[in-house]
């Protein structure tokens, strides 16, 4: 029971720590696909 109750600690830490690290990786719509041809209504 105790080895189950670590598992789920860890998983919800690793689970904190991408939706953190993905959060700082990803832009917004508009910088993300701002070419010389994209309207994206700015």
């Amino acid at each position: 029971m105790k080895s189950f109750v670590l598992a789920c600690i860890a998983a919800i830490a690793i689970a904190v720590v991408g939706v953190l690290v993905l959060d700082g990786v990803q832009k917004p719509a508009d910088q993300a696909f701002s070419t010389t041809g994209a309207r994206t209504g700015s």
